[in-house]
């Protein structure tokens, strides 16, 4: 009875030893997670470092991928000098050590940025919280395991696992893992990663070819082994022999080494060579296919990637008429323009100008998400020349969700709409009519000046209309007009818009203060602009 009575306090015991051990774990789990989750420097290296592996548009990924290509190619290049050729210890220590160290840190680098693991254990914690019952570590553990598994057995993870098994050199099997270093190429190869992204779209295709290849092999093999093997002048013996024969022709290879002897084998060798034309034939249809389905989006892809890497550029919404003459002025100024249309047509004709397309609606946040782009760095201006003021309205509304500091441009269609505009964010409002009106004010009844003017805006003429920003440099190396000696540069100064008030002056006098964010219009050749340009930011003091 004693004995019974102290088992059972042990027990007690040492069940309240495991809840407080599991206890002392989660807490240690949770309060881990919620101090992770919270670090501001925890958070910014694991984002640098999987920009650096994984996204493609990180602006040091292509360095990185370069560096891991140029290790690659190294360690295939001292393997196969190793096969004839004794190397030297620094070659053999750089490729056993240092390459695999490499590889090894990347590995579990991309090990730990796969997943967020702080995540799942405080989504875990806060479920239970909410339905008042106890943290359940064992399932949130679980659930971390089960995301780092998927990576682990990943073809690439594999892959990447077998390139470092060079590392134990002194096994000179794991030496010829150094060939898997090559399959690691695919990682930094975008095209190659777009290849296997197209193939994955016929994964049940192929497979079923695959199925298909392998029942006629299979068949083939063993038929061809039942007919040569008792056959004394058959050079097929062995059922690895008939496998081998039976691969090579149903590849349609054919190297001639091993082939038939008898009527029935020579019989089955006809029926597997017309099911490897018949295989070849259906992979290469599953293969053309694929690229046909998929070749818009890999442009697509490959234009959102030229675009993400480009510094500065003008982002136009809509492509019309005033939109062709407006990309075609910015890019003979040798700006980079990107255009945004929801008509297949216009775009198509946007990319035959040579300019950065895409069919995306330029009013919807998903768009820009999809873009990437980084408004502050890259955009210079946004120019909204839709075909109404409505989606120019909805347009500017979306972009100043984004970014309150962006300058947005935009053609004004009716008049009414203008305090629509202003109030969507608008910073510049261009309404055409009005335009017109004050160049008939300022040169009615001079021909010549309206002449001059039509030349200015040909295409052909070599000259051209530009506009200058005066920034905080301008600024403060010339305060009037007089002092930037437009007329020494062969240049027309057209007129000023002044920061500081409302209006437009033509022809300003002399005088004339220069302000930060006025912008001047001059016209002249395009080699004098661009050497006036460089004038104006030359410190002259």
């Amino acid at each position: 009875m004693m004995q019974e009575e102290l088992t059972e306090s042990e027990r007690v015991s040492s069940s309240s030893y495991k809840q407080k051990y599991v206890g002392l774990l989660s807490r240690f789990l949770v309060d881990t997670a919620y101090f992770l989750k919270t670090s501001p420097r925890y958070k910014s290296a694991k984002n640098f470092f999987y920009n650096l592996l994984e996204n493609n548009a990180f602006v040091y990924k292509r360095y990185f991928d370069l560096f891991m290509m140029v290790l690659i190619f190294s360690s295939v290049i001292i393997l196969i000098r190793e096969v004839r050729h004794e190397i030297n210890d620094f070659w053999a220590v750089f490729n056993n050590y240092i390459i695999s160290v490499i590889f090894l840190i990347e590995y579990l680098l991309r090990f730990w940025v796969i997943s967020d693991s702080s995540d799942i254990v405080i989504d875990q914690y806060e479920r239970d919280e909410h339905l008042q019952r106890r943290f359940r570590t064992g399932h949130a553990l679980f659930k971390i395991f089960l995301a780092k598994w998927n990576y682990v057995r990943s073809p690439a993870a594999i892959i990447d696992l077998l390139a470092i098994m060079p590392f134990f050199h002194e096994l000179r099997l794991l030496r010829l893992f150094i060939l898997f270093r090559v399959f690691k190429i695919f990682r930094y190869t975008q095209n190659m990663q777009y290849f296997g992204y197209i193939l994955s779209h016929k994964k049940f295709e192929l497979l079923t070819l695959l199925t298909f290849a392998s029942v006629v092999v299979f068949v083939a093999s063993v038929l061809i082994y039942v007919m040569e093997s008792n056959n004394p002048n058959s050079p097929i013996n062995t059922l690895f022999d008939a496998f081998y024969w039976s691969i090579v022709t149903i590849s349609t290879v054919g190297y001639g080494d091993v082939t038939p002897v008898t009527s029935e084998g020579r019989t089955v060798a006809i029926v597997v060579i017309i099911s490897g034309i018949a295989v070849i034939s259906f992979a290469t249809s599953i293969v053309v296919t694929a690229f046909t389905e998929k070749l818009d989006d890999i442009r697509e892809n490959k234009i959102l990637a030229d675009v993400k890497g480009l510094k500065h550029f003008y982002l136009i919404c809509g492509y019309g008429i005033v939109a062709r003459q407006t990309a075609s002025k910015l890019r003979r100024s040798g700006r980079n323009v990107v255009v945004l249309d929801t008509d297949h047509q216009r775009v198509k004709e946007a990319k035959e100008n040579q300019l950065y397309a895409l069919q995306l609606d330029a009013a919807s946040l998903s768009s820009y998400q999809k873009m990437g782009l980084d408004f502050e760095k890259q955009v210079n201006a946004v120019i909204l020349l839709g075909e109404s003021d409505i989606a120019n309205v909805y347009t500017a509304l979306t972009l100043r969700s984004i970014d309150h500091n962006m300058r947005i441009l935009s053609l004004l269609h009716d008049k009414r709409n203008r305090r629509k505009l202003q109030l969507a964010g608008v910073n510049h409002i261009v309404y055409s009519q009005e335009l017109i009106g004050l160049l008939s004010k300022e040169y009615s009844g001079r021909p010549i000046a309206f002449e001059t003017m039509s030349m200015l805006r040909a295409e052909e003429s070599g000259t051209a209309m530009e506009e200058i920003v005066v920034n905080e440099r301008i600024a403060d190396n010339f305060k009037k007009v007089d002092d930037m000696h437009i007329r020494r540069h062969r240049l027309l100064l057209i007129g000023l818009s002044k920061v500081s008030a409302e209006g437009f002056l033509f022809n300003p006098p002399p005088e004339t203060p220069l302000e930060k964010g006025d912008i001047m219009i001059v016209a002249g050749e395009h080699s004098m602009i661009n050497e006036f340009r460089l004038f104006t930011h030359m410190r002259l003091r």
